[in-house]
């Protein structure tokens, strides 16, 4: 069957210009509610994907996500929640946009179209068989991701891919694809919108399940976060709290005693 991209299909709406701001707020709403039963529709890819990362994770591999544009950004914004979620190492999880740092602020021109790029700005990081790339385009036609996965698999580097469009270039290169079908975006091809969404939806469950069987959250509670902020260290104390039963006093001593609610929990569960 012929390769068709779905992304760029008509929108099933017309005449934008003239609609009023609550015509469009519905509209819009009206597409990215078909979001999430697209991504409920590919749980078994998604769920073989994720056992994939954990396994390589477990290893001491890492996980990479390559993308351009609003795929790009979404990858760099997931690898960089994990380390204060999650207290991993930053570079358990890494994210790697067509551009470089630029291009998360800027369209940078050509890199997404290079066929070398992508394999290179991994070569930068030793990439190894231990570890897991996963590429992330909504067409799945962008060079920069298709032929870096490609040199990863004739390397024998396990591979992952999430985009929109069944049979687009991208699953053949990938051992674990998973193609979302979110149908024509609202506006005509901005893939930024529903398909955007669905990979944020697909990117949060693997990160989350797989730091979840790792070991990185206890009961709902993440046990390793890093208190960057006061929220965070307020979100601290009560995890120690509920898990302890002490007083705010005393789960605040314990935090600045251990320097983490891991760590505070199982010295008090040790003394007592």
């Amino acid at each position: 069957m012929a390769f068709h991209k779905i992304t760029e299909e008509d929108s099933l709406y017309d005449g934008l210009e003239n609609y009023s701001v609550a015509q469009l707020v519905a509209g819009i709403h009206t597409e990215d509610q078909k979001v999430a039963s697209a991504v409920g529709e590919v749980l078994p890819e998604i769920t073989r994907l994720i056992e994939k990362v954990e396994t390589q994770l477990q290893n001491g591999g890492r996980l990479f996500y390559m993308g351009a544009g609003t795929s790009g950004r979404l990858g760099i914004l997931d690898a960089s929640e994990c380390p204060p979620t999650f207290g991993t190492d930053p570079k358990t999880v890494v994210g790697l946009i067509a551009g470089g740092k630029p291009a998360v602020y800027k369209a940078v021109e050509n890199a997404e179209d290079s066929t070398s790029l992508g394999w290179e700005d991994l070569q930068q990081h030793n990439i190894t068989t231990k570890d897991i790339v996963v590429g992330i385009a909504a067409s799945g036609t962008t060079p920069y991701v298709v032929h870096a996965l490609k040199a990863c698999q004739e390397k024998g580097i396990p591979t992952g891919c999430i985009c929109c469009n069944p049979g687009a270039p991208l699953t053949q290169v990938a051992d674990y694809p998973i193609a979302v079908v979110v149908g024509p975006e609202f506006v005509t091809g901005s893939s930024r919108m529903k398909a955007g969404t669905a990979q944020k939806m697909i990117l949060n469950m693997i990160t989350t399940a797989s730091m979840i069987r790792l070991g990185h959250v206890h009961g709902n509670k993440m046990v390793d976060l890093q208190m960057s902020n006061a929220k965070l260290r307020q979100r601290a104390v009560d995890i120690i709290i509920e898990k302890t039963a002490v007083s705010k006093e005393k789960a605040q001593q314990l935090l600045h005693e251990y320097g983490g609610v891991r760590e505070a929990i199982a010295a008090y569960n040790k003394k007592y």
